[in-house]
């Protein structure tokens, strides 16, 4: 690779990452803005808004069970800015919705994830946050400011796959076209997966390895601990694990457990930050729901990517006694089933142990092509099983 090759990689790589004051007084000559919503859903210049005579005549619209809709059909090149939407914020809208979205008139999806997922909160909760990538002002919304570069066209698409209509979708997507892109440009991908349980010593894939060069933009998570082991279990000793290029057995990057991955420690609260939080708790929510974007600090990739989380639970020796001897766990150091009567007298000593969960997670990350073909969702009773009663009604 030549010293310009690289250096032009990198500053393509580092696209996302660039801060927007740096470009409000940039004209860009040759680009123009869009706006696609109902009011306008081809985003053609002069002809918005005229429903009604123009006045607020199709600011949303019902979708049907089984129905897909265009949100957006743009042809580049150019990049989606940022993205909005609200519908009633009910479970099976909320996992039940699709979104997708095609790079360059490619028939398979490089974005794909229940919408609500997409947007940043797993477990069809509501929540208000505010992060660099995602946000939900009120509890109500879901806003996306990735930028989302392509050459000649994108196309995004939502599918309702819940077994009742959605009354009333509202969205509007502002994208830029006559951008001017490198010929190596990294695309945007984004992709869901859920394993309900796991299973114990095999880690759970937030990304599943992907074979090319990009930078890993990172993730959102959800963890619902299985009976016996949630509260007062501690979920969060699980380390993150990326394994980048030719790490098999062991990775680059390691983290110390889950606080730890959002910028926490000793235990987990609730908070939203830029770039990691905390949005759900096992206490309040029922479940746990975290997010890390890696902006100031990249990952990035020449040749390929996983990553992991692992699914390991702690408590006091005093706690774990409180079990049954058929859910006693298998502890981590020596991987060895719990026996009660090696720590007599020892209370509040800690062990971790490897506990199955329920886990789900949104990867996000930015590739050059050719792009991978993203694994299939699970099913929508699947999909919708085991949110708990303490999700929206």
């Amino acid at each position: 690779m030549t010293r310009r090759t690289s250096t032009t990689l990198l500053c393509l790589l580092a696209f996302p990452v660039v801060a927007p004051s740096q470009n409000l007084y940039d004209l860009s000559p040759g680009v123009e803005t869009r706006w696609y919503s109902f009011e306008n859903p081809g985003g053609v210049r002069g002809q918005g808004g005229k429903a009604n005579e123009g006045r607020k005549g199709a600011p949303s619209r019902a979708i049907k069970v089984g129905e897909t809709v265009v949100l957006a059909d743009v042809t580049g090149p150019g990049t989606i800015r940022r993205m909005w939407c609200t519908l009633r914020g009910k479970t099976e809208f909320l996992r039940g919705m699709v979104l997708r979205i095609y790079w360059d008139g490619s028939e398979r999806p490089a974005v794909q994830a229940p919408l609500q997922d997409f947007f940043g909160i797993p477990f069809a909760r509501q929540v208000k946050f505010e992060s660099a990538l995602f946000s939900n002002p009120e509890a109500r919304s879901f806003n996306s400011f990735v930028p989302m570069p392509f050459k000649r066209s994108a196309r995004v698409v939502v599918e309702n796959q819940a077994p009742v209509d959605v009354p009333d979708f509202f969205y509007d997507i502002e994208a830029t076209v006559g951008d001017r892109h490198p010929e190596k440009l990294a695309y945007f991908l984004a992709s869901y997966r859920r394993e309900n349980p796991t299973t114990p010593k095999r880690d759970f894939e937030i990304l599943p390895r992907v074979e090319g060069e990009g930078r890993y933009l990172g993730s959102n998570v959800g963890i619902r601990p299985i009976s016996p082991y949630g509260e007062p279990f501690w979920f969060g000793e699980g380390e993150l694990k990326i394994f980048v290029d030719d790490d098999r057995e062991f990775p680059t990057m390691v983290g110390t457990g889950t606080e730890d991955l959002v910028g926490s420690a000793w235990g987990l609260g609730k908070f939203s930050h830029q770039y990691q939080g905390c949005l759900l708790s096992e206490k309040e929510d029922g479940v746990w729901g975290f997010y890390r974007y890696h902006i100031p600090d990249p990952v990035y990739f020449r040749k390929g990517i996983r990553v992991t989380l692992q699914q390991m639970a702690g408590a006091t020796l005093e706690d774990l006694r409180k079990l049954s001897s058929r859910d006693y766990p298998e502890l981590v150091n020596g991987h060895r089933r719990f026996d009660p009567s090696d720590f007599d007298g020892k209370d509040r000593e800690w062990r971790n142990f490897e506990a199955p969960m329920d886990v789900c997670a949104t990867a996000y990350w930015y590739q050059v092509p050719p792009l991978p073909a993203l694994p299939p969702l699970e099913p929508y009773e699947s999909r919708i099983r085991d949110l708990g009663e303490r999700g929206p009604k």
